[in-house]
């Protein structure tokens, strides 16, 4: 077997004039996953490259990879994602995985941000106040869920739960 053409030009477009170890140490699973990941993969679905890339940077905050994170980060800016949307997905994780977990990965955008060059601290993107965080992100809420189903998630809420509900709105659907 061999690495196909497609998964060999994909593979060179996210990483230029990089010689991978682990094509000479493991060449046939190399050659398995690359040509998995880089072309069979590729030719389903409608998602641009730069979607795939930061869906893939989430999937590996997700999964806690923060070496492989580093590598696909490069990628990503290869190929168009812009330093203001990386570090939006690492910002989209706190709620989820938490700060703890995060501050690695923060850490690691950071450092590879600061390899290619890009200035730090990045320009602020926040559309929202502490006052008005909560206010927005119900509303955002409701426009992608639904009035009836975030409105019931509140009434089902406890009363000492409710404010569960509140964090979710202000802090997943705002900014």
């Amino acid at each position: 077997m061999a690495i196909s053409d497609a998964a060999q030009k994909n593979h060179d477009d996210l990483f230029p004039n990089h010689i991978s170890t682990m094509k000479v140490t493991d060449p046939e699973l190399i050659e398995v996953f690359d040509n998995f990941a880089f072309d069979e993969v590729l030719r389903h679905g409608d998602l641009d490259l730069r979607t795939r890339l930061m869906i893939q940077l989430a999937s590996m905050i997700a999964c806690r990879a923060v070496g492989e994170y580093r590598v696909m980060l490069g990628a990503a800016l290869n190929v168009g994602v812009t330093a203001v949307e990386a570090k939006e997905v690492v910002y989209q994780a706190v709620p989820y995985i938490g700060m703890a977990t995060v501050f690695d990965f923060i850490h690691a955008t950071n450092d590879v941000l600061t390899e290619r060059g890009i200035a730090l601290p990045l320009k602020g993107q926040s559309t929202s106040t502490p006052k008005t965080r909560e206010q927005a992100g119900l509303a955002l809420q409701k426009e992608i869920v639904g009035d009836v189903v975030i409105d019931g998630m509140y009434t089902a809420a406890a009363e000492d739960e409710v404010h569960f509900q509140r964090y979710l709105s202000a802090n997943c659907f705002c900014d």
